[in-house]
């Protein structure tokens, strides 16, 4: 049984753990806990400050593909394919095998349902694993901020969706901020696993980006829950080490040569 296998044997069984990682190090922890990896594109805001994951480009999630992939063992590594670099067949290929060969991961994950279907049957045709998004695309999303599912037009949208990505052949879709209700049906309706951020408990696993998680962030969203202060604990260690130098205290003989 492969790694993709046994992702999808978990479902109705035990619940998957997803988490972001930009680099080795992270990636050396998360990987004795995680089952999924994900070199997220998220990585735009959290690492360079950008104000939508629109301006992340191939080059960095390569090359920060290539650092996490030296701290896993164990985990499925999946990286996202950023904006505009899977807008025809043809330049999906192209930019899935150049994530791929460069960077050794499992798959890699686009966003969208039935408006890139065709793109992703063609990537799974080429041998390609694909993990699914659907809900709050932050490639797409324009204005502000909302969770999905709220009205029957878009319940059935994201629900069609889901199926056709199925059929498709993904391993598994990303559900992101969508309404409890329909994250549940989805979730039942499927035989590959659902993973869920702001999608309720209802799904087959849960992502959240490590540095949220953490601490690191400032952000204060409702589907983030801050399970360590780090920043505070960064914080502390400076000072001390601030204070040490200024009462030449640090470095004494133990860290000198």
């Amino acid at each position: 049984m492969n790694k993709f296998q046994k992702l999808i044997e978990k479902k109705n069984k035990s619940k998957i753990v997803c988490l972001t990682a930009y680099s080795k190090n992270i990636a050396t922890i998360l990987d004795d806990h995680c089952d999924i990896i994900l070199v997220g594109d998220s990585l735009g805001s959290v690492l360079y400050n950008f104000k939508s994951t629109r301006s992340v480009t191939l080059d960095m999630m390569i090359e920060h593909a290539k650092s996490v992939k030296m701290g896993i063992k164990k985990s499925l590594l999946i990286v996202d394919m950023p904006h505009n670099t899977y807008r025809s067949k043809k330049e999906a290929l192209i930019n899935a095998n150049k994530i791929i060969s460069q960077t050794k991961c499992d798959a890699v994950k686009l966003e969208g349902g039935s408006k890139i279907i065709d793109i992703i049957r063609h990537l799974i045709k080429n041998k390609i694993k694909v993990h699914g998004h659907l809900g709050v695309l932050p490639q797409s999303q324009k204005g502000k901020f909302t969770y999905k599912g709220k009205k029957t037009k878009e319940r059935n949208k994201i629900f069609e969706d889901a199926k056709l990505l199925e059929l498709a052949g993904v391993f598994s879709i990303v559900l992101e901020c969508v309404e409890t209700s329909l994250a549940k049906k989805i979730t039942n309706s499927l035989k590959i696993p659902t993973i869920g951020i702001g999608a309720s408990s209802h799904c087959d696993g849960q992502v959240l980006v490590t540095d949220d998680l953490i601490g690191l962030n400032l952000i204060n969203v409702r589907f983030v829950k801050k399970y360590l202060n780090l920043k505070k604990a960064i914080n502390s260690a400076v000072i001390k080490f601030k204070n040490e130098v200024k009462d030449k205290k640090f470095p004494n003989k133990k860290h000198s040569y």
